[in-house]
């Protein structure tokens, strides 16, 4: 496949000047910006940046849990009795199941040792409510930084109209100086509306968009390690209670 000489999308292709033509309009435009409308496109490119950053880290880091947690949940399904948490740690370390797993393994332990000679559980409870605690300080992990997001959402489109309205404002003020209406006495203030208000949809909709992703995948991840305490807590009274 050759790529020389133009940029595919799509179907179709993008040759190179048009790219170059496209970037100079952005730098006219840009030119005729004011200070204000340039520290708020400096405000909102920071949102920018930081956002992406976060998307692509929270990408990677749900499709390594997703992966791990597969792994884990085979492992441990594929054994008949309980296997020690250092060998589902090897296997899938990076799950937020093997902590949940190790906390219930201790707790199981300490029940099963000492002055229980018979070796019967004393409180399936007890493995439970361990199990819920890690969960919920993994899930508290997951959300580092969610609110970012959420907060990159809600202010930017705010910031961006910030900038629309002092452009907006800088328009009559070139129309009042001018003293007649014409484009020339018009275009910079116009200019500083319509980039703000683009910036501004631009950073904000893509946190908008990779928030409710995330928190799709919370839940799931929160709904899946619910399930698995359950699943133990079973199987642990299966193996223990009788």
């Amino acid at each position: 496949m050759k790529l020389s000489g133009s940029i595919l999308l799509g179907e179709g292709t993008i040759p190179p000047f048009a790219l170059f033509l496209f970037a100079a309009e952005i730098g006219k435009l840009l030119q005729q910006t004011g200070w204000v409308a340039r520290i708020v496109l400096l405000i909102l490119l920071s949102f920018s940046v930081f956002s992406w950053t976060l998307i692509f880290q929270k990408v990677s880091l749900f499709s390594r849990l997703k992966r791990q947690t597969s792994k884990f949940l085979h492992a441990f399904r594929a054994s008949e009795r309980l296997p020690e948490p250092r060998v589902l740690a090897s296997a899938a370390g990076g799950s937020p199941l093997v902590p949940m797993y190790a906390v219930a393994y201790q707790e199981l332990s300490g029940q099963l040792q000492g002055t229980n000679p018979h070796q019967k559980l004393k409180s399936a409870n007890a493995v439970h409510v361990v199990m819920q605690l890690a969960s919920a300080e993994e899930i508290r992990k997951m959300e580092d930084w969610m609110p970012w997001l959420a907060t990159t959402g809600a202010v930017t489109p705010f910031i961006g109209l910030f900038g629309t309205v002092w452009g907006v404002m800088d328009a009559f003020a070139g129309l009042g100086t001018a003293g007649a209406a014409s484009l020339r006495a018009v275009a910079p203030g116009i200019a500083d509306a319509l980039i703000t208000t683009a910036v501004g949809l631009f950073t904000a909709i893509p946190a908008v968009i990779a928030y409710n992703h995330f928190l799709h995948d919370i839940r799931d991840f929160a709904s899946r390690m619910s399930s698995f305490a359950a699943e133990f807590t079973a199987r642990v009274e299966k193996q223990f209670a009788s």
